[in-house]
């Protein structure tokens, strides 16, 4: 048991009644955050604000970042948009160095996304974090941020809030969410974040997708937002392709939840009529698990058994939805590096700041064909690419790792230093 305890807090470094504050309008501009911690996962009852606004704060304390780090943190709710154009509420944390920062300039930001925590709305990172929720496992990342005196926020994901579910691997929802949260960290009354602070992007394995999509998301969704770097780690790139490989596996239970929390990002596609009565206790399973029962609960699991045709999963994918779109499409949509590009390219997504994408050495989780091509993909796209493939460790010790290395690129970043380029 020890043993297994132990891979598992491994793996988890792969993976944050109505008042006026959730009524749908912001905080007032200096205003105290006085939300209760209920409230910060309460859906608001409307959403008329812009992306990026902040609906709802608390102070907090975050004892589950490694290390005594003197900071000022909060909790927050803000808005978003979802895969379809729609707003949504997402929370997420803040925190910033108490420290002053040295300079020049204004403090710098990095925005992060975990990797996978579970689907279960008491996984949330920032409940993790915050202790709420007593398997909370220590994410290092965070701490390696702030202890470089950088202000840090890390949202939860769409599909935290009560009675939602997260659309996991909604790569556009992510993408979004994770640029609001520098929007809203900007805005959240007494954080003292620098609108036109340099800001970077991290994430590892679900986060290191969600940051990439974010790269290329950036230019027309943020382009106010003044980014200098993405780090990108352990990145599942192609959805199809990792389904595949992980159905079966020891890490099965990460396919069966990326087909649940797109059921969640589409709910207008086939899923529940395709299920078998095992299949519908799996869904319920997989809805309220975090991590370790993610991972353990499904050990070796093959889609197949949990539909009433057995249908594989390309079967699935081939399916349409009522306008003719297959999972398949759909899957597709969020396969990173198609249409990307430089500034001026005319491409659907253009790309002006330079990246660091990475993996273990000894990757057996995320399939490495997918690493590469994604960062084949920058490259042929011309964008900057830093490329580190050999980490020391597998897929769940690269993630920490891979610190010192993220940091460094950071720093440079911040500097406005030329960016390395491996292409």
């Amino acid at each position: 048991m020890r043993r297994v305890l132990a891979a598992a807090a491994a793996l988890a470094i792969l993976c944050g009644a109505e008042t006026p504050a959730l009524a749908g309008a912001p905080p007032r501009a200096g205003a105290p955050c006085s939300a209760t911690d209920e409230e910060i996962y309460a859906p608001p009852a409307q959403l008329p604000g812009r992306p990026g606004d902040v609906l709802a704060c608390t102070p907090a304390q975050f004892p589950k970042i490694p290390g005594e780090i003197p900071m000022r943190a909060w909790k927050v709710q803000y808005q978003s948009t979802d895969v379809r154009g729609a707003p949504v509420a997402v929370s997420g944390m803040v925190a910033v160095p108490e420290a002053a920062w040295p300079g020049p300039g204004p403090r710098p930001v990095v925005a992060f996304n975990p990797g996978t925590v579970g689907l279960g709305p008491q996984c949330a990172y920032s409940k993790q974090m915050s202790g709420a929720y007593d398997d909370a496992y220590e994410l290092d990342q965070l701490a390696a941020a702030l202890q470089a005196g950088y202000a840090v926020v890390a949202t939860d994901g769409v599909g935290y809030l009560d009675g939602q579910q997260h659309t996991y691997m909604v790569g556009h929802n992510a993408g979004h969410a994770l640029l609001d949260s520098l929007r809203a960290a900007s805005r959240l009354p007494g954080s003292g974040i620098d609108p036109a602070a340099p800001a970077a992007l991290w994430g590892y394995s679900e986060g290191g997708q969600a940051a990439l999509w974010a790269t290329q998301l950036a230019a027309s969704y943020a382009p106010e937002l003044p980014l200098v770097g993405t780090a990108a780690g352990g990145v599942p790139g192609d959805l199809r392709m990792v389904g595949n490989e992980l159905n079966g596996s020891r890490f099965a239970g990460f396919a069966a939840a990326a087909l649940v929390g797109f059921h969640a990002g589409y709910p207008e596609m086939p899923f529940d009529e395709l299920l078998n009565d095992d299949g519908r206790e799996a869904v319920a399973r997989l809805g309220a698990s975090c991590l370790v029962d993610t991972i353990f609960g499904f050990s070796g699991e093959r889609v197949e058994d949990y539909t009433l045709d057995g249908l594989t999963i390309d079967e699935i994918y081939a399916l349409p939805g009522p306008d003719g779109t297959t999972w398949g499409q759909l899957a597709d949509r969020h396969r990173l590096g198609d249409g990307i590009g430089t500034p001026g390219s005319g491409a659907r997504y253009e790309i002006a700041i330079p990246v660091m994408q990475y993996r273990g050495a000894d990757e057996q989780i995320i399939p490495v064909l997918t690493e590469e091509r994604t960062r084949d993909a920058y490259c042929r796209a011309g964008v900057p690419t830093r490329w580190k493939p050999d980490v020391d460790g597998d897929h769940l010790i690269a993630a920490k790792a891979a610190i010192p290395d993220v940091l460094a690129f950071f720093a440079d970043r911040f500097a406005a230093k030329p960016p390395a380029d491996d292409c």
